[in-house]
């Protein structure tokens, strides 16, 4: 047999040189993210936001940049964990002569607008603040080992080799800009810096008990000035996420680290300045090996927001539940029509471009910045919005006169556009269909909106909009359900929709309704692939794209949730702990799973994933103890 040209190598068998999605490590000061790869590079991180051009690419091309930091000739660490609640990266490498321990993490501090006002900051300020350093230390705990540091930042997406000059006496930092000087960096370092072309290098050989560090920074504010500063900052850094983790409930249950590790994830997807929450930290991973459904969700979508809210309360997160509901009532409240998704500070505008000069991970393309998909017509935006505040307000039994009047207008546009087709809630680039979930969150607008007109005492307002939920119901109940009494995807179709699994969870109808039992069984049944659950099958739906996709693992959540509801508990633990089994090794989740190998798919790490992990362990939680408490000797006595 003639040997594989690269470009013909299934990316599944090893070859790659890009390492898997899933061995990624994520770190956050909740205004920029990095991606840290095994080898101890940093292979995706954008300045001076999340969604601004990377500085470090490597993620989606081995030439647009990285920073790593490690023994020199080794690539394959002994470990890798997160210290204990935090998001402080730490990494254990061993060398023939001797062992290191390398930690990452992005610095936050105390609030630094002591004497002037923030002007990214829309939520109210706390006590802490992103310091925009990214840490670097190296203790040598055994033996003798070779040190290289490697920083080859490139400025927008790749484009824009970086030049570097010392700054101040002797070798220890140096700074490095873009063309149009939007980026400076500055490396700061005990170790000896020397350039080599767009390059900053170091060597050192550590010895037993040596500690050193390097810090990259890109604001006014100072990273370390030497390795006591640096481990100061890096010990602050990390009891305020543990201090952050303290805040919340977790049950005293095996899964409790699992439900820590979504919060901590979904903590660092939140922009702090304007509360609101990425989909994932990253753009143009692909849903399919080499294919084309490569997605930018480094943006805000509004279906979000009742999942996020449920996941924060349901956690004792009252303040980031808070902060991200005013974000988007700030996005809702002008007279413009809501969008599906706004940008991180509430843009509007998130124009779709294809950076051809990159190759792609693992040459999937086209790599993607923006999203079309803000333009389109998604029916869920309504009912999504409206449970959310329902959540927000039921936790508080208040509404303002701001947030009333934008509800209003939303619970209105539902009514008005029910009737037409739309895109969904899977964002398909392919003719508008009468999609049955999309009509299913129009009923929940109206639904949520008459109870929260009855808690204004807004009676008439109440019944109108419960009468027009009666009407979206009867309409559903009519034509979204097929011969065997199963939800369908669309009203032209027979084909299944994991976005179905929504009804119970939405109390569209009772769980013990026999339609509800119907359609959660038959996804359970005819829409997963080695028992994961798809969004749908691709030969079954027009979605104007090419090829397959894995199995969503938000899906394989949601049927979780859906078992718990109408009582099968043992099929639902069951799944559940298959699901938590598939967490990378650092508990991290992307948007898809390769059901043959297991491989993680799609943009990284994906929140949608984590808030439904937060959602189906609580179900699972509840249940059992529920089930606990009538299976009790004491339960009979009355």
């Amino acid at each position: 047999m003639a040997p594989l040209h690269e470009s013909e190598r299934d990316p599944r068998l090893g070859a790659s040189s890009f390492p898997p999605i899933a061995e990624y490590a994520f770190l956050s000061d909740c205004e920029t993210v990095a991606l840290v790869a095994p080898s101890g590079a940093v292979e995706w991180m954008c300045l001076p936001r999340v969604d601004s051009a990377s500085i470090f690419g490597a993620l989606l091309d081995r030439d647009a940049g990285s920073f790593r930091l490690g023994p020199d000739g080794s690539t394959v660490p002994a470990a890798r964990r997160y210290l204990p609640g935090t998001m402080v990266l730490e990494t254990s490498w061993g060398t023939g002569s001797g062992w290191i321990v390398v930690r990452d993490v992005l610095l936050i501090g105390n609030w630094h607008h002591e004497h002037d006002r923030s002007h990214t900051h829309r939520r109210a300020p706390t006590d802490y603040d992103a310091d925009h350093v990214l840490l670097r230390t190296v203790r040598c705990v055994n033996g003798n080992v070779q040190l290289l540091l490697d920083c080859e930042p490139k400025f927008d997406y790749g484009r824009q080799p970086a030049h570097w000059q010392y700054s101040g006496d002797g070798y220890n930092q140096g700074v490095a800009s873009s063309q149009d000087g939007s980026v400076e960096l500055k490396l700061t370092t005990d170790l000896r810096l020397g350039f080599e072309g767009s390059r900053a290098t170091a060597r050192h050989m550590m010895r037993e008990g040596e500690v050193v560090y390097c810090a990259l920074s890109w604001s006014e504010h100072a990273p370390p000035k030497d390795i006591d500063e640096a481990s100061e900052r890096l010990v602050w850094t990390a009891h305020h996420w543990q201090h952050w983790l303290d805040r919340g409930t977790f049950p005293d249950h095996p899964w409790r680290t699992f439900l820590q590790r979504s919060a901590l994830t979904l903590k660092g997807l939140t922009y702090a300045p304007s509360g609101a929450l990425l989909a994932a930290a990253t753009t143009s991973l692909p849903e399919t090996p080499q294919g084309e459904r490569n997605w930018d969700y480094r943006y805000s979508w509004i279906r979000d927001s009742t999942f996020m809210l449920w996941a924060l309360l349901s956690l004792g997160f009252e303040w980031e539940a808070n902060d991200f509901f005013y974000f988007i009532a700030d996005v809702a409240a002008g007279e413009e029509k809501l969008q599906v998704m706004y940008g991180l500070d509430g843009e509007r505008q998130l124009d779709e471009h294809i950076l051809d000069h990159l190759e792609g991970y693992e040459r999937a393309q086209p790599v993607r910045i923006g999203n079309a998909a803000y333009e389109q017509e998604q029916h869920d935006v309504w009912g999504a919005l409206l449970d959310s505040v329902y959540l927000h307000t039921r936790s508080r039994d208040s509404l303002d006169d701001r947030v009333w009047r934008m509800l209003s207008r939303q619970v209105e546009e539902a009514i008005e556009n029910w009737r037409t087709p739309d895109r969904g809630i899977w964002e398909v680039r392919g003719e508008p269909k009468h999609f049955t979930s999309s009509k299913m969150f129009c009923w929940v607008a109206c639904d949520r909106g008459a109870r929260l007109a009855e808690l204004r005492e807004d009676f008439k307002r109440a019944t109108r909009w419960r009468e027009a939920a009666e009407e979206i119901k009867a309409d559903v109940l009519e034509h979204g359900v097929d011969g065997r009494g199963v939800f369908v995807q669309h009203y032209e179709t027979e084909a299944l929709d994991a976005a179905l699994l929504l009804l119970p969870l939405m109390r569209f109808l009772p769980p013990d309704d026999e339609r509800i039992r119907a359609t959660v069984f038959a996804i359970a049944d005819e829409l997963t692939e080695g028992g994961l659950v798809l969004r749908y099958r691709t030969e079954e739906t027009d979605d104007g794209l090419e090829g397959k996709e894995g199995t969503f693992l938000i899906c394989s959540f949601w049927l979780v949730s859906a078992l718990c509801e109408i009582g099968e508990l043992d099929r639902a633990r069951s799944m559940c702990e298959r699901l938590l089994g598939y967490a990378s090794p650092l508990g991290l989740y992307a948007e898809e799973i390769d059901p043959q190998t297991g491989r993680h798919l799609g943009n990284f790490p994906q929140a949608f994933t984590h808030l439904a992990l937060i959602n189906a362990v609580m179900h699972v939680i509840r249940a059992d103890e529920e089930e606990a408490v009538t299976r009790a000797p004491w339960s009979e006595w009355g």
